[in-house]
């Protein structure tokens, strides 16, 4: 491969700086999750954003969350066509191998992709509806979303397709069928939650009351 380069310098320090502190204080840690395998009891599907950080949030260790993240946190419909599918294979491994016991689905706040697919819904981003587009054709997984949410006053419609995405792909888990068996024997629960990044708050859907409420 003549186009890799090592990596930048800043990098490299800081992952000699990891292995002289948090390795070193801990190693007996990492060599016995290297030695067992992964246990996580929670898979949490969340956005590529750099802003967002499920580990941090959650307070979370090495070992805790399988962590699967993609542009707007989006899961697509059980389609089993013999195409590449890594979001579905994600699903796949962390229901059917790992056993884990919940599925959290993380939305955000500004979020790029998500305002894609409403510029691209709105007419407004004609790049997007390529078919050479990765991105415009990712986003059409939550037009079904647009849809519900285009009538809003146009201040509200960003946040609410952001909250979409997250039931949107609730949605989709449910088409599954590994996942809709473990739901309904109760070996799996499904979680919706939303976090402004700049405020440090977390919503998580209640069915009770359609909507999101504070935690």
């Amino acid at each position: 491969m003549i186009h890799a380069r090592p990596l930048p310098a800043y990098l490299i320090q800081r992952f000699q700086g990891w292995k002289a502190t948090t390795y070193q204080e801990n190693k007996s840690w990492y060599r016995r999750l290297a030695s067992s395998g992964q246990h996580p009891r929670a898979m949490v599907i969340s956005c590529c954003d750099s802003r967002v950080h499920v580990t941090s949030i959650f307070g979370a260790d090495e070992g805790e969350f399988f962590i699967h993240r993609n542009v707007a946190n989006l899961v697509p419909p059980f389609n089993p066509d013999g195409e590449y599918h890594g979001t579905s294979a994600a699903v796949e491994y962390a229901v059917t191998s790992l056993g884990v016991a919940h599925i959290v689905v993380l939305g955000h706040s500004n979020c790029g992709g998500v305002k894609g697919c409403h510029d691209m819904c709105c007419g407004d981003a004609p790049e997007l509806l390529e078919k050479s587009s990765f991105v415009g054709r990712w986003m059409d997984i939550l037009r079904p979303g647009y849809q519900r949410v285009e009538g809003m006053p146009a201040g509200e419609i960003l946040p609410a397709l952001e909250k979409q995405a997250v039931l949107v792909s609730l949605e989709n888990l449910m088409t599954f069928p590994f996942v809709k068996a473990a739901v309904e024997d109760d070996r799996l629960t499904l979680h919706g939650l939303w976090t402004n990044t700049g405020e440090g708050e977390l919503e998580q859907y209640d069915p009770n009351r359609d909507g999101f409420v504070g935690v």
